[in-house]
């Protein structure tokens, strides 16, 4: 490395260490301010991967409603941007296990919030040693702190990945369904949904498993891997054509950030034990999203990619008895949402993306 990149990555690192620290003495005076005031101490809660899409959202709608958030993140795909001002950050990696037990038997939180991992299904299958160390030895790392401090666990795991394609699958697919994935990364996450299982009937943690569909919204990241809507985005703005794997008929089910920031919040409280779908229950194909998004440009169509799967949706029922959720952002409203937010982004790089509580209306 170069003396100047050298300087310039340990200005970088500088940076954001004033920026963490800044945000602690935040939090300290919050803290202060809040017992004088009331007499109670906040309620604590974590979140791994607060540093990204959905953990960012979450983390704005716990500190709107008072909590004393506390963030952990590796930064590998997550962004000291999207970290709001009033949450404590720990740059911590969750496979760190005497990194995450200090700060969690620190701050006792009354809730872990599991939604670090990786996520991307192409790189899990070019190293799956890797897609296990985190989404394994992360997960078991992050149930031995919570059982350690005394914590519930709301573990962010996988839908469509999880279930699989075969025949007599029924779709939309509900809990009973057995899962049978055809990815690395599905199985590394139902590895750590087996976890959860046995840290609740052996020491009888409080453990919430939410299986996801394909979430999107505001904040969303327009230039990763994943998040086909947010990429979608990012090219329509730009006026260049996206690129469709595979026909495009391929289905998924899409469920907005707000949505899923509600089952998260419902589970705090309710679904002990249980594995819990979330989702709408539609299946929405590639080609109805690029219709969704008014795009007057047609596609690039490129061969479709291993580990995909051709349709997917999720059963909410479940959801519905257990959390009292119900999806209520329709599509196209969320769709527009979603553009509105990459947009203000787009225009202003350098600044917090909104998230689904700055981006309002139809």
């Amino acid at each position: 490395m170069m003396v100047r990149e050298r300087h310039e990555r340990t200005a970088f690192v500088s940076d954001v260490r004033r920026t963490h620290d800044a945000h602690r003495h935040w939090h300290n005076d919050a803290l202060k301010v809040h017992y004088e005031a009331t007499g109670d101490p906040m309620t604590s809660v974590l979140i791994t991967g607060g540093a990204g899409f959905i953990g960012s959202n979450l983390a704005d709608s716990l500190l709107a409603d008072g909590y004393d958030v506390h963030i952990v993140d590796n930064l590998s795909t997550g962004s000291v941007t999207k970290i709001p001002t009033g949450a404590s950050f720990h740059e911590v990696d969750i496979r760190d296990a005497a990194g995450l037990n200090e700060i969690a038997g620190t701050i006792a939180p009354a809730t872990i919030f599991h939604l670090a991992a990786q996520a991307d299904v192409r790189k899990a299958i070019e190293n799956p040693g890797f897609d296990a160390d985190v989404n394994v030895i992360g997960t078991l790392n992050v149930l031995e702190a919570a059982h350690a401090c005394g914590a519930r666990v709301v573990f962010s795991s996988t839908g469509g990945a999880a279930y699989g394609e075969y025949p007599g699958l029924a779709i939309p697919t509900p809990e009973e369904s057995e899962p049978r994935p055809m990815s690395h990364y599905g199985m590394s996450k139902m590895a750590g949904e087996g976890y959860c299982g046995l840290y609740h009937r052996l020491y009888g943690l409080d453990v919430v498993v939410l299986r996801l569909g394909n979430v999107y919204g505001p904040r969303q990241d327009p230039h990763g891997e994943a998040g086909v809507v947010a990429i979608f985005c990012a090219r329509l703005l730009e006026g260049i054509a996206p690129t469709v794997f595979g026909d495009g008929l391929q289905t998924r089910d899409y469920v907005y950030v707000g949505d899923v920031v509600a089952a998260f919040r419902a589970a705090q409280t309710k679904g002990v034990g249980q594995t819990i779908n979330i989702g709408w229950g539609q299946e929405i194909s590639v080609l109805d999203l690029l219709d969704g998004l008014g795009a007057t440009v047609q596609p690039v169509f490129a061969p479709a990619r291993a580990g995909e799967l051709q349709r997917s949706a999720l059963a909410n029922a479940r959801a519905n008895d257990i959390l009292g959720w119900s999806p209520e952002m329709p599509l196209a409203h969320g769709l527009r949402r979603t553009y509105a937010s990459i947009a203000v982004t787009h225009a202003n790089p350098s600044a917090r993306p909104p998230g689904f509580l700055d981006v309002l209306g139809n």
